[in-house]
């Protein structure tokens, strides 16, 4: 996009994330966010051989590019596809602005081929598979949790706490022999600087303190991402690597769909107790792959409300501190991502990168003012409430937050 320049000219925009305070926030000393910085973050579906991925991948991305045959490995390559994010406050916002098309956000899926006990070892194709979940940022880990004799099992039965297990080593395992490669690698790197007091040494260093902690880590059983007092200077290091347990993870317990409808399950409270020692903080949701199937079948078009799909796309975004903002005109409602801890300048980025160089100030309105509006919007009666603040490049955009972008307009090119 081309704008002319002219020194008088503003670029306005409305945008809103989800968020209640009514204060503007500055930007102030916050911890780092282990992860890879990025808006476009993307999810793999990961579990044993056979347990209900491809089904869940169709499910959740309304398609058929998934396998669900009953047997190991009906899937190889990892299919992708992208999902649409449920927000209520777009259908409101589209509805109080009365544009004429609504936009939302994506979540990008990858249903990644079932692992087998050994994987790390190259068992079962272990070593591709194991490198397409390194590729993506966030775990959707898919586990077994109902008896069906026609429906073949890779362990011989159903136990999801040892199948959670077998996963969870394979992962660690994977990382450990990742850690001594690096590290030995590391280490030549710091030799060949001569030991010199340099940054480029000091660099090296602080990779192969942080690689060796994380290795402790890992031999006692625990995942990178369980560690929770990493240093700013660690975090920059193990974002690097992107090691397979220090990324999140939401658990995903297929049951029948008579036990998804009662929401009760014999292995339920099991699975959460494993989950709360080995994963803590991680959601555990329930769903039936069997279920979210038929649905899907009936009405292709819309999700139902008793499906458990829109409550896993928003913990995944959740996991991977992921919030949204909106732009709304007459023209479109539109739904964008951004990392959490993102300053003004850059959301205004995400829609176009001369929106960030040229970033002047921003008008915020918190949604929850906005919530029991009725159309047509009206901003002059806001204005007059008080309710518009303006804020400047060192605010941090909080989820709920309607803004107005003003940037100057860029140098034209000749």
């Amino acid at each position: 996009m081309k704008i002319s320049h002219n020194n008088n000219h503003l670029i306005r925009y409305f945008f809103r994330s989800y968020s209640t305070p009514h204060h503007a926030k500055k930007s102030t000393s916050v911890k780092k966010l282990l992860g890879r910085p990025s808006n476009n973050l993307t999810s793999g579906i990961v579990g044993l051989a056979n347990v209900g991925k491809s089904t869940f991948f169709q499910a959740i991305t309304k398609s058929k590019l998934g396998n669900p045959a009953n047997y190991p490995f009906a899937t190889i390559e990892p299919a992708e596809a992208r999902v649409v994010v449920p927000s209520s406050k777009l259908d409101h916002l589209a509805d109080l602005y009365q544009s004429k098309k609504k936009i939302p956000s994506i979540l990008k899926i990858f249903d990644i081929a079932g692992l087998v006990r050994g994987a790390s070892d190259n068992k079962g194709l272990g070593n591709a598979f194991l490198a397409d979940i390194r590729a993506v940022d966030g775990i959707f880990q898919v586990v077994r949790a109902f008896k069906d004799e026609e429906i073949t099992h890779i362990e011989g039965n159903v136990d999801p706490v040892r199948d959670l297990t077998i996963v969870q080593d394979e992962l660690l395992l994977k990382d450990m022999e990742f850690i001594e490669n690096t590290t030995e690698k590391l280490t030549k790197q710091l030799r060949n600087t001569g030991g010199h007091q340099s940054l480029e040494a000091a660099k090296f260093k602080c990779e192969l303190e942080t690689l060796n902690i994380a290795y402790e880590n890992l031999m006692e059983g625990q995942r990178v991402r369980n560690k929770l007092d990493w240093t700013d200077e660690q975090v920059d290091a193990l974002n690097v690597h992107t090691l397979l347990t220090a990324k999140p993870s939401v658990f995903l317990v297929n049951v029948s769909e008579q036990d998804y409808l009662s929401k009760s399950n014999e292995f339920l409270e099991g699975i959460q107790e494993w989950v709360d020692e080995n994963a803590p903080g991680s959601a555990v949701i329930l769903f039936s792959a069997d279920y979210e199937t038929r649905l899907n079948e009936q009405d292709p078009d819309s999700t139902h409300e008793t499906s458990a799909l829109p409550l896993a796309i928003q913990e995944m975004r959740k996991s991977l501190n992921l919030i949204s903002f909106y732009t709304c005109g007459p023209i479109e409602a539109r739904q964008w991502t951004i990392r959490e801890q993102t300053a003004c300048p850059q959301a205004a980025g995400v829609i176009h990168t001369d929106f960030e160089k040229t970033f002047i100030n921003a008008e915020l309105v918190k949604y929850d003012d906005l919530r029991d509006l009725e159309p047509p919007f009206d901003e002059k009666s806001l204005r007059s409430k008080g309710k518009i603040q303006r804020v400047g490049k060192n605010y941090i955009v909080e989820d709920g937050d309607l803004l107005t972008f003003r940037a100057a307009a860029a140098k034209s090119k000749k």
